[in-house]
């Protein structure tokens, strides 16, 4: 409901059993459920422009991910960064994911 009420230009919907949210049919990002975390994935730009970010708020990672457990708080600012990156940096993309 969050980023419905901060991107409500973004289009939701589900893809491999998950839900995303795409920018004129490109993917900017998408989550899932475990049992110990969520999952957030804003691709490997994403991940990369805000390494720092991630690390400072103590968030897992891997090439792809970035899992937040259910423990800690959701950094709001940091997902809302990434969002808006990946909407700016994708703006001319004609593809779903960055190649």
């Amino acid at each position: 409901m969050w980023i419905d009420r901060e991107f409500p230009q973004l289009e939701k919907k589900i893809g491999w059993n998950q839900p995303m949210y795409t920018d004129h049919g490109t993917y900017i990002i998408g989550f899932s459920a475990s049992k110990k975390h969520l999952a957030v994935a804003p691709e490997r730009a994403g991940l990369r422009q805000f390494e720092k970010e991630i690390e400072e708020a103590q968030y897992d990672t891997t090439k792809e991910i970035l899992r937040i457990k259910w423990t800690q708080p959701v950094d709001y600012d940091l997902l809302k960064s990434m969002i808006q990156f990946n909407i700016e940096d994708k703006a001319d993309y004609t593809t779903f994911w960055r190649k």
